[in-house]
């Protein structure tokens, strides 16, 4: 079975310039705007925003 188009895989880049990406899916009927989780950064050692790119 493929894949939805309705729930594509993005990429979270971390706001605070460290290069540290998550890969996760999100609903593009609920969020069609750019996804922003806080989420944990190793590097920076906190929880910081991630914001999807494209």
């Amino acid at each position: 079975m493929a894949r939805s188009t309705t729930r594509p895989v993005v990429r979270l880049k971390s706001t605070a310039d460290t290069g540290v990406t998550y890969v996760t899916r999100k609903n593009r009927l609920n969020d069609p705007d750019r996804l922003v989780l806080r989420k944990y950064d190793p590097v920076a050692g906190a929880h910081v925003a991630f914001r999807e790119e494209r």
